[in-house]
This record gives C-alpha cells, sequence and structure tokens, in this order.
C-alpha cells in the first residue's frame, strides 16, 4: 500500500433531531455503536464510528441534533454540535426526504456560514418519498447553500450508501491511519453499553421517560474463571413516579429492559453478560452542572 496516498479524516454527520443520522451510522459501520430510537433528541455525546478501507480511514462523528435548547443538557449538546463543524475535514447536513424546508433547517445553514468546511446535502428517508419529490428537494436547498455534492440516500434500506461514501472518499485529505483497522469506536465500552441500556428504556416506554434517564455503569468486570463480564448498572430518573414505571409491574418492565440490553452487550462484548439493573430517582439531574458532570457530560472534554 503506497502510504503516501493513504487518506483520512473526520466527517461530521449534523442535522435536526431524528433524522436518521445514528441510523446512517449505524449502516456504515455495520455495528450497533449509536443510539436508535424513534423518540428526537436521543443522541447526547460525540459517537465516533470508524470506517477503514484499503485506501482510507472515514471517522463519523454524530453529533446531538441542533435544535432550541431548553435545559443545560440541552445548551451542553448545542455547543458540542457547533463545536464539531470546525473540527471536521466535512460536513454531512442530513435532512428528511418526508420534511420540508424549516425554520430548524434554516437554523443549521446559518451555521455553516462561518466555517470554512466542504457541506455534503444528504437527503435520508427516500425509500419514503415519490422519486418526483427529491427534484423539488433538491431546488430548494440548492438556493439556500452552495452544497459540494447531494446525494439522496436511504439509510435503513441501504439505498445509495457506497456512493456517498465514495464522494466522502474523495473529499478527504491525505492523512495516516488514525485508528486500528478493527477498531470501529474510540468509545470506550463502558460508554457504549450504557447507551445500549438507554435505548432500551427508550423504547419500552412512554413519552415522559426519554430525556429524564441517565445511565450510570457502576461496574463493569470480567471473570477470569468463566469469562462472563458483571455489568452493573443504574438508570437515573427524575421523578419516583418514572421510577414505578421503568420497574414496570412486579419489575417485569425492568426485566425486559434488561434482557434486550444484555444481548446487545453480548454482541458487542463477544462474550456472555451478567447484568445487573437498578433504577434511582436524582430530582432534576439535568440542571444540575456537578450531577451532568457526573453522568459524563465534560464541556472541557470537547
Amino acid at each position: 500500500m503506497n502510504n503516501q496516498a493513504y487518506k483520512s479524516g473526520f466527517i461530521s454527520i449534523i442535522g435536526r433531531p431524528n433524522v436518521g443520522k445514528s441510523t446512517f451510522l449505524n449502516r456504515v459501520i455495520g455495528q450497533k455503536i449509536a443510539i436508535m430510537s424513534d423518540k428526537p433528541q436521543t443522541t447526547r455525546n460525540k459517537v465516533q464510528g470508524v470506517l477503514t478501507t484499503n485506501e482510507a480511514q472515514a471517522i463519523f462523528i454524530d453529533t446531538p441534533g441542533i435544535h432550541k435548547p431548553k435545559h443545560k443538557l440541552g445548551d451542553f449538546m448545542m455547543k458540542v454540535a457547533q463545536n464539531t463543524l470546525k473540527e471536521v475535514d466535512l460536513i454531512l447536513f442530513m435532512v428528511n426526504a418526508e420534511e420540508g424546508f424549516g425554520k430548524g433547517e434554516e437554523f443549521i445553514i446559518e451555521k455553516f456560514q462561518s466555517v470554512q468546511t466542504p457541506v455534503f446535502l444528504v437527503i435520508n428517508k427516500i425509500d419514503l418519498v415519490h422519486p418526483d419529490k427529491l427534484f423539488t428537494i433538491i431546488d430548494a436547498y440548492k438556493e439556500k447553500y452552495p452544497f459540494k455534492e447531494i446525494v439522496p440516500i436511504s439509510s435503513l434500506e441501504g439505498n445509495n450508501v457506497e456512493t456517498l461514501l465514495e464522494q466522502v472518499q474523495k473529499y478527504l485529505p491525505e492523512g495516516p491511519q488514525y485508528y486500528p483497522a478493527d477498531q470501529v469506536t474510540d468509545h470506550p465500552e463502558r460508554f457504549i453499553t450504557s447507551e445500549l441500556i438507554r435505548e432500551k428504556v427508550l423504547h419500552l416506554t412512554r413519552e415522559e421517560i426519554p430525556h429524564s434517564i441517565a445511565v450510570v455503569i457502576e461496574k463493569m468486570e470480567r471473570s477470569d474463571a468463566n469469562d462472563i463480564v458483571h455489568v452493573m448498572a443504574t438508570i437515573i430518573v427524575e421523578r419516583a413516579s418514572q421510577k414505578g414505571i421503568i420497574i414496570g409491574k412486579q419489575g417485569s418492565l425492568l426485566k425486559e429492559i434488561g434482557k434486550r440490553a444484555r444481548l446487545d452487550i453480548e454482541n458487542l462484548l463477544g462474550t456472555k453478560v451478567f447484568l445487573e439493573l437498578w433504577v434511582k430517582v436524582q430530582k432534576d439531574w439535568r440542571n444540575k452542572m456537578t450531577q451532568l458532570r457526573d453522568f459524563g457530560f465534560r464541556e472541557d472534554e470537547y
């Protein structure tokens, strides 16, 4: 392999909440590393996915969906998303083909005016619209910003994803292989484990739960004797009523959350897992900086 010609770079995936950024990342990397939910604003930290080929290494950053913050956690998420734009080699601005151009998109395009980074427009969820509608969408966005490339895709079905990756590679600068070829994310296993548990809570609970939970991994130890990994995790909620919902009748919901999460964690770690889940109430944790820090949301890292 000619090292001089090797390309590598950082790519930010940005867009309004719920346009399919995490689904795209998981499709590209081929493993479940970003939390997926049909509820918006589920990604909080920068989740990096690493795609390595013989010619290039693309490091994808899945930012929190850009939206108007409502609390300190929201402010934090917005800062992360905005700072990312300046640090990367390429920006993928992802929009939902089913939704028209609105204030949210305008807000994001405004952020592009202050950066030199090339921007692709990625129109996702094309499997849900009639092909004729695509031309209207493309024309509407062309007027708003000089995108380097416009690529319609379906993350869910995989349509045109390879084409997008080929275009991405063209725009990457020459550079080293930052990560080993078999590494798909730079996040520690603890972080992904906590996200997998949080994802199951989101899938199995009603509307009032999502943004008021955090998952803290208290213990993650591999037993030398039988190679089983023992995971102890606490689900943090803001109100006692939420604790009741998550536990469920005679512990039934918590048991189901644990069962589903354990399967994903076993896939991630490639070994058997013993998972213990607890639920704890910490009132208004999203507005307390000390608790945000305790739960891993550290501004100084970004």
